[in-house]
């Protein structure tokens, strides 16, 4: 009878445990997710999405906007932008510089209604192209969130009431020129820093420490800082912080500046746009004009060799994968990223070589300059967050793609190259998929 019960104690146990494993639920509280690398370890999420479409848990009006969104304890962190009263964009002309006064807002949403907890707004004058709203995704960490405006404009904000705890303005205080496309590299949160890409001699990259705002050490030099978001990968046994600006991929001690390695290069347009990915010894950068480079790391030391890289320059006839705004996913020996004209490709990581190209499972058979898609791993299958809206579920080998379930998210609301696309990147928190656009955020059920 002992037996029997203690047998049974144990059953519950497994039972038990195994419920809790599979309906651990995570946060997202920094661009790609908490560790960084567009990787989402949910389990018991939908393989197919349902007739009509997975249930809308909720909408919220937004402002204009390219940021995604953060989600962290019970919260929803977005940016976005109003323009001033009077004022207005100059829709023909993208590249019209022209100064046009608004303002950038912080939003705190309530995670499982969308209502709004608070807000903080503050006047930011748009000098950019492509001016509608700010880039960088909100940081969120223990009862802080981090913010960066598309002009420099950096805030430590308290997560409960949206008051401010401290602010640099880049421009401001390091004396540089916002970038044609504006600050949009998404800052990192490393231990008591938060590691942002400013700009200007000597201070390309800059670590504050994330209590006070105060400048902790700052390196490189560039004459453009790039857009591209810092990462922290270990290799050679250390901690190596990966900067990718136009004019070198570099790695540097993430507690000192100290600059381990680098390797020169010259981005054309100061398109270094997509994180550098990491897998085992090796290291990639994807660029539109450029194409790709892999880096082979050392295993003994913090040092990097170039093993490969696209050598023709061409915006349309291109031989490995020229990435814009689609941060690449590498696994498995293999890269696989949306081309700078909407082709979906998979690469050979050792040599660069194409190992396949679909036309349909982005572009849908058109070509897409500019072409974009967000790409978020879940269990052996793929969430891709299409530019038209759509979120497909795809399976990616090295034997090909496989469009798995498709389904109309949200609308896309900005006017690119006469379509119109969404090009935020989503969150996937907690169950659900959180995407926006230009006019509002929404959460939607993944669960099965």
């Amino acid at each position: 009878m002992h037996s029997l019960f203690r047998a049974s104690r144990w059953i519950a146990l497994l039972v038990l445990v195994s419920t809790t494993a599979r309906l651990a639920a995570d946060d997202w509280p920094q661009w790609l997710g908490p560790g960084r690398d567009a990787v989402w370890r949910e389990r018991g999420i939908l393989e197919r999405f349902p007739a009509g479409g997975p249930k809308v848990r909720w909408r919220a009006p937004v402002n204009p906007g390219f940021s995604g969104p953060a989600v962290a304890g019970g919260r929803v962190f977005v940016t976005d932008r109003k323009l001033a009263k009077g004022a207005k964009v100059n829709e023909e002309d993208p590249f019209d510089l022209s100064v046009v006064a608004g303002s950038e807002r912080v939003l705190c949403l309530d995670e499982g209604t969308g209502k709004p907890l608070w807000q903080h707004e503050y006047s930011a004058a748009y000098g950019v192209s492509y001016n509608s709203g700010p880039r960088a995704t909100p940081v969120a960490g223990g009862s802080r969130v981090f913010t960066l405006g598309t002009e420099g404009d950096l805030l430590c904000l308290d997560a409960k009431d949206g008051r401010v705890v401290w602010s640099r303005q880049f421009k401001k205080d390091f004396g540089v020129k916002t970038p044609l496309w504006g600050f949009a590299a998404h800052p990192l949160l490393d231990g008591d820093k938060l590691i942002c890409l400013v700009g200007g001699a000597g201070s390309v990259v800059v670590a504050f420490h994330k209590d006070t705002g105060k400048e902790l050490w700052r390196a490189l030099t560039a004459k453009d800082p790039g857009y591209a978001p810092p990462v922290i990968i270990e290799s050679g046994g250390r901690r190596q912080l990966i900067i990718w600006h136009p004019g070198a991929l570099s790695a540097l001690d993430p507690a000192t500046g100290q600059v381990f390695w680098s390797v020169p290069q010259n981005i054309r347009q100061n398109v270094s746009i997509t994180m550098p990915r990491h897998a085992g010894d090796l290291l990639y950068v994807s660029s539109f004009y450029n194409g790709s480079l892999m880096v082979k790391l050392d295993a003994r030391q913090p040092a990097g060799t170039v093993l490969w890289e696209t050598k023709k320059v061409s915006e349309k006839d291109t031989t490995h994968l020229n990435a814009l705004m689609t941060t690449p996913f590498v696994e498995g020996g293999h890269i696989y990223g949306v081309c700078n004209h909407g082709q979906f490709r998979a690469l050979d990581a050792t040599t660069g070589g194409r190992v396949w190209e679909n036309l349909d499972l982005v572009a849908k058979g058109e070509e897409l300059e500019c072409g974009n898609a967000h790409i978020v791993k879940n269990g052996d299958r793929f969430f891709l967050f299409a530019e038209n809206g759509d979120l497909i579920l795809a399976t990616l080998s090295p034997a090909g793609a496989k469009e798995l379930s498709r389904t109309k998210l949200i609308a896309p609301t900005f006017s690119y190259q006469g379509r119109d696309v969404a090009w935020a990147h989503p969150a996937f928190a907690n169950g659900h998929i959180l995407a926006r656009n230009d006019k509002e955020i929404l959460s939607v059920d993944l669960r099965k």
